[in-house]
């Protein structure tokens, strides 16, 4: 019994140093998702895991800035994000790509107002923007960190058994 509790003892120990150097290291928490659908294919897959940068670390480029300065991640313009739709945390978050940064009333691609400021944003497979269909222009403070690894496969255990 001794040994099985100290089993379970070093396990958590070792889990949470992961957890928090994994934390202090990127500055996001999450630090890595798995990704749950085909929306950015053909660069991000479904079942990769995305490790994150936080946005405190690293300034968000968007596709329109990223093509002024030849910018690429995860073969395309400007950066990948990981967000709560809306800034609803109980809802799973979204992976795509930022399009541009638009001011509360500047028209979005879809010929409406933005209804507050914000980022554009929509997945590489897409052939729509995400506002207003899946949610307002991202705030900042709804974006959980910056894509910048991917793990190709090790998310399907996630999306097995999580």
């Amino acid at each position: 019994m001794r040994g099985f509790i100290k089993d379970i003892i070093s396990t958590l120990i070792i889990v949470a140093v992961i957890g928090v150097g994994g934390y202090l290291i990127t500055g996001a928490w999450p630090f890595m998702v798995a990704v749950q659908s085909q929306s950015m294919e053909p660069h991000i897959h479904k079942g990769d895991v995305v490790i994150l940068i936080g946005k405190s670390r690293a300034e968000i480029v968007t596709y329109e800035e990223a093509k002024l300065i030849n910018y690429t991640s995860f073969g395309d313009y400007g950066d990948v994000i990981v967000y709560y739709p809306n800034g609803d945390s109980s809802k799973t978050p979204i992976i795509h790509r930022v399009i541009k940064w638009v001011k509360k009333g500047e028209i979005m691609p879809n010929g409406m107002k933005a209804p507050n400021s914000g980022y554009i944003t929509k997945g590489d497979a897409n052939r729509l923007y995400d506002q207003p269909f899946i949610s307002n222009p991202v705030k900042p403070e709804w974006i959980i960190g910056i894509a910048k690894f991917r793990i190709p496969f090790v998310g399907y255990f996630r999306l097995i058994f999580g």
